[in-house]
Protein backbone atom coordinates (compact mmCIF):
# COMPACT_ATOMS: atom_id res chain seq x y z
CA UNK A 1 0.00 0.00 0.00
CA UNK A 2 2.91 2.28 0.99
CA UNK A 3 4.97 1.68 -2.49
CA UNK A 4 1.45 2.43 -4.32
CA UNK A 5 0.85 5.46 -2.29
CA UNK A 6 4.40 6.67 -3.10
CA UNK A 7 4.21 5.66 -6.75
CA UNK A 8 1.17 7.74 -7.41
CA UNK A 9 2.48 10.76 -5.67
CA UNK A 10 5.76 10.69 -7.82
CA UNK A 11 3.62 10.51 -10.61
CA UNK A 12 1.51 13.48 -9.39
CA UNK A 13 4.86 14.89 -9.23
CA UNK A 14 6.30 14.25 -12.75
CA UNK A 15 2.52 15.47 -14.73
CA UNK A 16 2.81 18.47 -12.67
CA UNK A 17 6.79 19.10 -13.54
CA UNK A 18 6.15 18.53 -17.12
CA UNK A 19 3.07 20.42 -17.49
CA UNK A 20 5.23 23.67 -18.38
CA UNK A 21 6.89 21.39 -21.09
CA UNK A 22 4.14 19.94 -22.38
CA UNK A 23 3.28 22.22 -25.05
CA UNK A 24 6.84 22.33 -26.45
CA UNK A 25 6.38 18.31 -26.38
CA UNK A 26 8.58 17.09 -29.50
CA UNK A 27 9.81 14.01 -31.09
CA UNK A 28 12.80 12.48 -29.43
CA UNK A 29 16.16 11.39 -31.06
CA UNK A 30 17.06 8.18 -31.81
CA UNK A 31 13.84 6.42 -30.42
CA UNK A 32 11.96 3.47 -30.63
CA UNK A 33 8.18 4.70 -30.28
CA UNK A 34 5.59 2.81 -27.89
CA UNK A 35 3.21 2.68 -30.57
CA UNK A 36 2.33 0.85 -33.62
CA UNK A 37 5.51 2.87 -35.20
CA UNK A 38 7.82 1.03 -33.25
CA UNK A 39 6.62 -2.43 -34.81
CA UNK A 40 9.49 -4.27 -36.45
CA UNK A 41 11.93 -1.97 -35.01
CA UNK A 42 15.34 -3.45 -32.89
CA UNK A 43 18.10 -1.35 -31.98
CA UNK A 44 17.07 2.12 -32.32
CA UNK A 45 17.77 3.59 -35.06
CA UNK A 46 21.03 5.49 -35.88
CA UNK A 47 19.90 7.66 -38.53
CA UNK A 48 20.00 11.49 -37.43
CA UNK A 49 16.59 12.99 -38.46
CA UNK A 50 15.14 14.86 -35.57
CA UNK A 51 16.54 18.12 -34.73
CA UNK A 52 17.49 19.49 -31.16
CA UNK A 53 16.34 22.71 -29.94
CA UNK A 54 15.90 22.10 -26.36
CA UNK A 55 15.50 19.84 -23.58
CA UNK A 56 12.16 17.87 -23.89
CA UNK A 57 10.23 15.64 -21.57
CA UNK A 58 8.06 12.61 -23.20
CA UNK A 59 5.51 10.81 -20.56
CA UNK A 60 3.63 8.26 -22.26
CA UNK A 61 1.98 4.87 -21.50
CA UNK A 62 0.87 1.22 -22.44
CA UNK A 63 -2.07 -0.23 -20.95
CA UNK A 64 -3.52 -3.95 -21.69
CA UNK A 65 -6.72 -5.37 -20.72
CA UNK A 66 -7.05 -9.43 -21.73
CA UNK A 67 -9.92 -11.73 -21.60
CA UNK A 68 -9.06 -15.18 -21.30
CA UNK A 69 -10.84 -18.57 -22.38
CA UNK A 70 -8.11 -21.51 -21.55
CA UNK A 71 -8.89 -24.95 -20.49
CA UNK A 72 -6.01 -27.14 -18.45
CA UNK A 73 -5.15 -30.79 -18.01
CA UNK A 74 -2.45 -33.32 -17.40
CA UNK A 75 -2.12 -37.31 -16.34
CA UNK A 76 -0.53 -36.80 -13.17
CA UNK A 77 -3.28 -36.95 -11.07
CA UNK A 78 -1.81 -33.61 -9.68
CA UNK A 79 -5.03 -30.77 -8.92
CA UNK A 80 -4.75 -28.04 -11.40
CA UNK A 81 -6.04 -24.50 -10.46
CA UNK A 82 -9.87 -24.13 -11.58
CA UNK A 83 -9.95 -22.07 -14.73
CA UNK A 84 -12.89 -19.86 -15.32
CA UNK A 85 -13.44 -17.57 -18.04
CA UNK A 86 -13.04 -14.47 -17.67
CA UNK A 87 -10.81 -11.13 -16.98
CA UNK A 88 -7.28 -10.85 -15.81
CA UNK A 89 -6.02 -7.82 -13.84
CA UNK A 90 -5.49 -5.22 -16.51
CA UNK A 91 -1.48 -3.94 -16.66
CA UNK A 92 -0.22 -0.67 -17.09
CA UNK A 93 3.63 0.78 -17.80
CA UNK A 94 4.46 4.56 -17.26
CA UNK A 95 7.39 5.55 -19.91
CA UNK A 96 9.14 8.43 -19.32
CA UNK A 97 11.81 9.53 -22.05
CA UNK A 98 13.69 12.54 -21.36
CA UNK A 99 15.76 14.47 -24.38
CA UNK A 100 18.80 15.98 -22.40
CA UNK A 101 21.07 17.55 -24.74
CA UNK A 102 21.74 17.01 -28.58
CA UNK A 103 22.13 13.07 -28.89
CA UNK A 104 21.53 12.12 -25.63
CA UNK A 105 18.63 10.65 -23.84
CA UNK A 106 16.97 8.92 -20.60
CA UNK A 107 14.80 6.77 -20.70
CA UNK A 108 12.60 5.22 -17.71
CA UNK A 109 9.98 2.76 -17.71
CA UNK A 110 7.78 1.50 -14.72
CA UNK A 111 4.83 -1.17 -14.20
CA UNK A 112 2.05 0.46 -12.22
CA UNK A 113 0.06 -2.70 -12.53
CA UNK A 114 0.82 -6.32 -13.76
CA UNK A 115 0.18 -10.07 -13.06
CA UNK A 116 3.96 -10.50 -10.83
CA UNK A 117 4.13 -7.27 -9.18
CA UNK A 118 0.43 -5.56 -9.39
CA UNK A 119 2.07 -2.35 -7.15
CA UNK A 120 3.91 0.23 -8.53
CA UNK A 121 7.44 -1.39 -9.60
CA UNK A 122 9.73 0.36 -11.63
CA UNK A 123 11.61 -1.87 -14.47
CA UNK A 124 14.49 -0.13 -15.01
CA UNK A 125 16.22 3.22 -16.65
CA UNK A 126 19.09 3.70 -18.63
CA UNK A 127 21.45 6.34 -20.21
CA UNK A 128 21.67 6.46 -23.66
CA UNK A 129 24.50 8.54 -26.13
CA UNK A 130 24.34 8.94 -29.83
CA UNK A 131 26.49 12.14 -29.66
CA UNK A 132 29.09 13.74 -28.00
CA UNK A 133 28.83 17.11 -29.11
CA UNK A 134 28.78 18.32 -25.56
CA UNK A 135 32.40 17.36 -25.18
CA UNK A 136 33.48 19.88 -28.30
CA UNK A 137 36.00 17.37 -30.12
CA UNK A 138 35.77 17.09 -33.91
CA UNK A 139 37.88 13.92 -33.44
CA UNK A 140 35.75 12.90 -31.15
CA UNK A 141 32.68 13.54 -33.13
CA UNK A 142 33.79 11.83 -36.23
CA UNK A 143 34.38 8.79 -34.12
CA UNK A 144 30.69 8.92 -32.38
CA UNK A 145 29.59 9.21 -35.67
CA UNK A 146 29.17 5.44 -35.56
CA UNK A 147 28.55 4.44 -32.02
CA UNK A 148 25.90 4.27 -29.80
CA UNK A 149 26.46 3.82 -25.56
CA UNK A 150 23.46 2.62 -23.20
CA UNK A 151 24.41 2.50 -19.21
CA UNK A 152 22.03 2.07 -17.33
CA UNK A 153 20.07 -0.72 -14.60
CA UNK A 154 18.58 -1.78 -18.37
CA UNK A 155 16.84 -4.51 -20.64
CA UNK A 156 20.27 -6.58 -22.00
CA UNK A 157 20.05 -6.32 -25.57
CA UNK A 158 20.63 -10.31 -25.70
CA UNK A 159 19.22 -12.01 -28.77
CA UNK A 160 16.37 -10.09 -31.02
CA UNK A 161 13.39 -12.00 -29.49
CA UNK A 162 13.25 -9.43 -26.31
CA UNK A 163 12.00 -6.85 -29.15
CA UNK A 164 8.94 -8.50 -29.97
CA UNK A 165 8.35 -9.78 -26.46
CA UNK A 166 4.65 -8.81 -24.18
CA UNK A 167 6.44 -6.39 -21.13
CA UNK A 168 3.17 -5.89 -18.53
CA UNK A 169 0.93 -3.29 -20.35
CA UNK A 170 3.00 -3.28 -23.60
CA UNK A 171 1.95 -5.41 -25.74
CA UNK A 172 1.61 -3.33 -29.32
CA UNK A 173 4.83 -4.88 -30.32
CA UNK A 174 4.00 -8.94 -29.82
CA UNK A 175 1.75 -9.96 -32.78
CA UNK A 176 0.87 -12.61 -29.90
CA UNK A 177 -0.35 -12.82 -26.47
CA UNK A 178 2.64 -14.67 -24.81
CA UNK A 179 6.21 -14.49 -25.47
CA UNK A 180 8.94 -17.28 -26.51
CA UNK A 181 8.47 -20.47 -24.00
CA UNK A 182 11.88 -20.07 -22.87
CA UNK A 183 11.84 -16.28 -22.41
CA UNK A 184 15.15 -14.47 -22.11
CA UNK A 185 14.37 -11.19 -20.96
CA UNK A 186 16.16 -9.54 -17.73
CA UNK A 187 16.88 -6.05 -16.44
CA UNK A 188 20.69 -5.95 -15.47
CA UNK A 189 23.10 -2.73 -14.32
CA UNK A 190 26.03 -2.12 -17.20
CA UNK A 191 26.56 -1.08 -20.21
CA UNK A 192 26.29 -1.73 -23.68
CA UNK A 193 28.52 -0.36 -27.11
CA UNK A 194 27.59 -0.21 -30.22
CA UNK A 195 28.43 0.02 -34.05
CA UNK A 196 26.70 0.66 -36.46
CA UNK A 197 27.84 1.03 -40.32
CA UNK A 198 25.71 0.55 -43.70
CA UNK A 199 23.94 -2.11 -41.78
CA UNK A 200 26.22 -3.74 -40.33
CA UNK A 201 25.81 -3.49 -36.63
CA UNK A 202 28.30 -5.20 -33.76
CA UNK A 203 27.72 -4.96 -29.88
CA UNK A 204 29.64 -5.77 -26.75
CA UNK A 205 28.17 -5.63 -23.67
CA UNK A 206 28.70 -6.16 -19.78
CA UNK A 207 26.53 -6.28 -16.46
CA UNK A 208 26.70 -7.43 -12.97
CA UNK A 209 24.60 -10.70 -13.95
CA UNK A 210 21.85 -10.08 -11.63
CA UNK A 211 18.57 -8.38 -11.67
CA UNK A 212 19.25 -6.28 -8.69
CA UNK A 213 22.11 -4.25 -7.43
CA UNK A 214 24.75 -5.57 -4.72
CA UNK A 215 27.71 -4.79 -3.05
CA UNK A 216 28.66 -8.15 -1.17
CA UNK A 217 31.41 -10.10 -1.71
CA UNK A 218 31.79 -13.86 -2.41
CA UNK A 219 33.22 -15.97 -5.83
CA UNK A 220 29.99 -16.98 -6.48
CA UNK A 221 29.19 -13.74 -8.60
CA UNK A 222 30.58 -12.40 -11.51
CA UNK A 223 29.57 -10.36 -14.04
CA UNK A 224 27.47 -11.48 -17.65
CA UNK A 225 29.38 -10.84 -20.87
CA UNK A 226 27.20 -10.69 -23.85
CA UNK A 227 27.77 -9.43 -27.49
CA UNK A 228 25.94 -9.07 -30.91
CA UNK A 229 26.46 -9.42 -34.63
CA UNK A 230 23.73 -8.26 -37.22
CA UNK A 231 23.23 -7.20 -40.71
CA UNK A 232 19.52 -4.72 -41.16
CA UNK A 233 18.81 -3.37 -44.47
CA UNK A 234 16.36 -3.07 -47.27
CA UNK A 235 17.64 -4.78 -50.60
CA UNK A 236 14.86 -3.39 -52.17
CA UNK A 237 11.40 -1.23 -52.13
CA UNK A 238 9.62 -2.90 -49.64
CA UNK A 239 12.00 -5.95 -48.99
CA UNK A 240 14.03 -5.88 -45.67
CA UNK A 241 16.45 -8.88 -44.31
CA UNK A 242 17.62 -8.53 -40.97
CA UNK A 243 20.07 -11.64 -39.45
CA UNK A 244 22.05 -11.28 -35.84
CA UNK A 245 23.70 -13.76 -33.89
CA UNK A 246 23.96 -13.53 -30.04
CA UNK A 247 26.41 -14.75 -27.61
CA UNK A 248 26.32 -14.73 -23.53
CA UNK A 249 28.22 -16.23 -21.23
CA UNK A 250 28.51 -16.24 -16.96
CA UNK A 251 30.36 -18.31 -14.92
CA UNK A 252 27.93 -17.63 -11.43
CA UNK A 253 25.53 -15.59 -10.00
CA UNK A 254 23.50 -15.07 -6.47
CA UNK A 255 20.79 -14.20 -8.61
CA UNK A 256 20.86 -14.73 -12.16
CA UNK A 257 17.43 -14.86 -13.94
CA UNK A 258 18.20 -14.18 -17.78
CA UNK A 259 15.31 -16.70 -18.14
CA UNK A 260 12.85 -15.20 -15.31
CA UNK A 261 13.62 -11.75 -15.08
CA UNK A 262 10.08 -10.61 -16.28
CA UNK A 263 8.57 -9.01 -13.40
CA UNK A 264 4.97 -8.40 -14.99
CA UNK A 265 3.60 -12.11 -15.61
CA UNK A 266 2.52 -14.45 -18.24
CA UNK A 267 -0.67 -13.95 -20.74
CA UNK A 268 -1.88 -17.04 -20.25
CA UNK A 269 -2.57 -16.61 -16.29
CA UNK A 270 -2.73 -19.83 -14.67
CA UNK A 271 -2.18 -22.71 -16.93
CA UNK A 272 -0.69 -25.84 -16.11
CA UNK A 273 -0.46 -24.20 -11.70
CA UNK A 274 -1.77 -26.18 -8.64
CA UNK A 275 -4.72 -25.56 -7.69
CA UNK A 276 -3.30 -23.05 -4.70
CA UNK A 277 -1.56 -20.65 -6.78
CA UNK A 278 -1.25 -17.14 -6.78
CA UNK A 279 -1.52 -14.17 -8.92
CA UNK A 280 1.84 -12.88 -8.20
CA UNK A 281 3.30 -16.12 -6.66
CA UNK A 282 2.50 -18.09 -10.01
CA UNK A 283 2.92 -15.79 -12.42
CA UNK A 284 5.14 -16.82 -15.44
CA UNK A 285 2.68 -19.92 -16.10
CA UNK A 286 3.23 -21.21 -19.58
CA UNK A 287 6.83 -20.99 -19.98
CA UNK A 288 9.75 -22.78 -19.33
CA UNK A 289 13.12 -21.96 -16.89
CA UNK A 290 15.81 -24.25 -17.30
CA UNK A 291 17.13 -23.18 -14.06
CA UNK A 292 20.92 -21.90 -15.32
CA UNK A 293 22.07 -19.44 -13.02
CA UNK A 294 26.05 -20.71 -13.90
CA UNK A 295 28.36 -22.34 -16.08
CA UNK A 296 25.76 -20.32 -18.46
CA UNK A 297 26.43 -20.19 -22.05
CA UNK A 298 23.94 -19.55 -24.67
CA UNK A 299 23.66 -18.32 -28.59
CA UNK A 300 20.62 -17.13 -30.50
CA UNK A 301 20.67 -16.79 -33.76
CA UNK A 302 17.51 -14.50 -34.77
CA UNK A 303 16.86 -14.40 -38.90
CA UNK A 304 13.60 -11.56 -39.82
CA UNK A 305 12.89 -10.73 -43.50
CA UNK A 306 10.05 -8.84 -44.57
CA UNK A 307 8.76 -8.39 -48.17
CA UNK A 308 5.70 -6.52 -48.49
CA UNK A 309 3.37 -7.02 -45.66
CA UNK A 310 4.50 -10.62 -45.65
CA UNK A 311 7.07 -11.32 -42.60
CA UNK A 312 9.32 -14.24 -41.24
CA UNK A 313 10.72 -13.63 -37.61
CA UNK A 314 12.88 -16.36 -36.30
CA UNK A 315 14.57 -17.66 -32.84
CA UNK A 316 17.35 -20.40 -33.27
CA UNK A 317 18.75 -21.01 -29.51
CA UNK A 318 20.70 -23.21 -27.49
CA UNK A 319 22.63 -23.52 -24.57
CA UNK A 320 24.12 -25.30 -21.51
CA UNK A 321 24.60 -24.35 -18.11
CA UNK A 322 24.03 -25.05 -14.38
CA UNK A 323 22.38 -23.66 -10.82
CA UNK A 324 24.37 -22.94 -7.55
CA UNK A 325 23.45 -25.91 -5.91
CA UNK A 326 24.66 -27.89 -9.02
CA UNK A 327 28.02 -26.03 -9.47
CA UNK A 328 28.58 -26.93 -5.88
CA UNK A 329 28.11 -23.52 -4.38
CA UNK A 330 25.58 -24.17 -2.16
CA UNK A 331 23.64 -27.05 -0.57
CA UNK A 332 19.86 -28.03 -1.95
CA UNK A 333 18.57 -27.32 1.45
CA UNK A 334 19.21 -26.76 5.27
CA UNK A 335 19.76 -30.89 5.87
CA UNK A 336 22.11 -31.29 3.42
CA UNK A 337 25.80 -30.84 2.57
CA UNK A 338 27.20 -28.66 -0.41
CA UNK A 339 27.48 -31.41 -3.44
CA UNK A 340 30.69 -31.91 -5.58
CA UNK A 341 30.30 -30.03 -8.80
CA UNK A 342 27.81 -31.21 -11.47
CA UNK A 343 27.98 -31.57 -15.10
CA UNK A 344 26.51 -28.90 -17.11
CA UNK A 345 22.71 -29.23 -18.35
CA UNK A 346 21.69 -28.40 -21.95
CA UNK A 347 18.25 -26.95 -23.59
CA UNK A 348 17.22 -25.27 -27.18
CA UNK A 349 14.41 -23.47 -28.40
CA UNK A 350 13.11 -23.14 -31.72
CA UNK A 351 10.08 -20.76 -33.00
CA UNK A 352 9.18 -19.25 -35.75
CA UNK A 353 6.62 -16.40 -36.49
CA UNK A 354 4.61 -15.72 -40.04
CA UNK A 355 2.66 -12.53 -40.26
CA UNK A 356 0.86 -11.38 -43.04
CA UNK A 357 -0.25 -7.38 -42.47
CA UNK A 358 -2.35 -5.77 -44.58
CA UNK A 359 -4.99 -2.43 -45.39
CA UNK A 360 -3.42 1.48 -46.20
CA UNK A 361 -1.26 1.60 -43.08
CA UNK A 362 -0.53 -2.43 -42.62
CA UNK A 363 -3.53 -1.62 -39.82
CA UNK A 364 -4.60 -5.49 -40.06
CA UNK A 365 -2.78 -8.33 -39.42
CA UNK A 366 -2.41 -12.90 -39.12
CA UNK A 367 0.11 -14.92 -37.79
CA UNK A 368 0.92 -18.05 -37.20
CA UNK A 369 3.70 -19.44 -34.54
CA UNK A 370 5.25 -22.24 -33.73
CA UNK A 371 7.79 -22.74 -30.61
CA UNK A 372 9.36 -25.89 -28.96
CA UNK A 373 11.83 -25.42 -26.30
CA UNK A 374 13.77 -28.36 -25.23
CA UNK A 375 15.61 -28.62 -21.59
CA UNK A 376 17.60 -30.85 -19.37
CA UNK A 377 16.06 -30.30 -16.24
CA UNK A 378 17.30 -31.47 -12.71
CA UNK A 379 14.94 -33.07 -10.64
CA UNK A 380 16.20 -33.45 -6.94
CA UNK A 381 15.41 -36.48 -4.37
CA UNK A 382 16.83 -34.70 -1.25
CA UNK A 383 15.06 -37.66 1.55
CA UNK A 384 18.68 -39.18 1.60
CA UNK A 385 21.72 -37.26 3.72
CA UNK A 386 22.85 -36.25 0.22
CA UNK A 387 20.75 -34.36 -2.18
CA UNK A 388 20.34 -37.14 -5.87
CA UNK A 389 19.95 -35.34 -8.80
CA UNK A 390 17.92 -37.30 -11.95
CA UNK A 391 18.25 -34.93 -15.06
CA UNK A 392 14.98 -35.64 -17.50
CA UNK A 393 15.18 -33.93 -21.03
CA UNK A 394 11.59 -32.51 -21.04
CA UNK A 395 9.89 -30.78 -23.87
CA UNK A 396 7.09 -28.20 -24.76
CA UNK A 397 5.76 -27.33 -27.88
CA UNK A 398 2.89 -24.22 -29.06
CA UNK A 399 0.95 -23.43 -31.99
CA UNK A 400 -0.64 -20.24 -31.99
CA UNK A 401 -3.12 -18.36 -34.43
CA UNK A 402 -3.74 -14.75 -34.08
CA UNK A 403 -5.47 -11.69 -36.01
CA UNK A 404 -5.42 -8.06 -35.17
CA UNK A 405 -6.62 -4.63 -36.06
CA UNK A 406 -4.70 -1.29 -35.11
CA UNK A 407 -7.94 0.96 -35.10
CA UNK A 408 -5.24 3.92 -34.48
CA UNK A 409 -1.67 3.74 -34.47
CA UNK A 410 -2.26 3.54 -31.15
CA UNK A 411 -5.13 1.31 -30.05
CA UNK A 412 -4.83 -1.74 -30.48
CA UNK A 413 -7.23 -5.22 -30.63
CA UNK A 414 -5.88 -8.87 -31.08
CA UNK A 415 -6.97 -12.25 -30.45
CA UNK A 416 -5.47 -15.64 -30.33
CA UNK A 417 -6.00 -19.64 -30.33
CA UNK A 418 -3.45 -21.49 -28.70
CA UNK A 419 -2.28 -25.21 -28.07
CA UNK A 420 0.60 -25.84 -25.58
CA UNK A 421 1.57 -29.91 -24.66
CA UNK A 422 4.21 -30.66 -22.16
CA UNK A 423 6.51 -33.82 -23.07
CA UNK A 424 8.66 -36.60 -20.84
CA UNK A 425 7.91 -34.95 -17.27
CA UNK A 426 8.02 -38.06 -14.35
CA UNK A 427 4.85 -39.47 -14.10
CA UNK A 428 4.00 -37.53 -10.86
CA UNK A 429 4.68 -34.06 -12.14
CA UNK A 430 1.95 -31.56 -12.23
CA UNK A 431 2.94 -30.95 -16.07
CA UNK A 432 3.05 -34.97 -17.12
CA UNK A 433 1.18 -35.00 -19.98
CA UNK A 434 -0.37 -31.71 -19.66
CA UNK A 435 -1.92 -29.26 -21.91
CA UNK A 436 -3.75 -26.50 -22.13
CA UNK A 437 -5.88 -25.00 -24.96
CA UNK A 438 -8.43 -22.19 -26.08
CA UNK A 439 -8.91 -18.47 -26.68
CA UNK A 440 -6.77 -15.12 -25.36
CA UNK A 441 -8.28 -11.65 -26.54
CA UNK A 442 -6.27 -8.27 -25.62
CA UNK A 443 -7.41 -4.56 -26.09
CA UNK A 444 -4.21 -2.10 -25.96
CA UNK A 445 -3.23 1.39 -25.64
CA UNK A 446 0.18 2.81 -26.32
CA UNK A 447 1.31 6.90 -26.45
Amino acid sequence: MKKAVIGNLCLLALLLIGQNMWAQRGEIQYFRPYDQRGINVFETPKEDTVGYDDLKLRIGANFTQGFQSLKHSNNSGVPLYKLGTGFPLAQANLNIDVQVADGVRVSLVSYMASHHHNEFWVKGGYFQIDKVSFLKSDLLDKIWKNLTLKIGHMEINYGDAHFRRSDGGNTFWNPFMENNIIDEFTTEIGGELYFHKNGFMAMAGATNGEIQGSVAGGDNRGPSLYGKLGFDKELAPRTRVRLTGSLLKKKSSINGTLFGGDRTGSNYLFVMEPAAATLTGNALSGRLNPGMNDNLTTFMINPFVKVGGLELFGTIEKGQGSSAVENGERPFNATTPVLEKQDNRKFSQFAGDLIYRFGKREQLFVGARYNVAKAELAFWNASAPVAVRNVNEVSIDRAAFSAGWFVTPNILVKGEYVTQNYNDYPSTHILSGGNFHGVVLQGSIAF
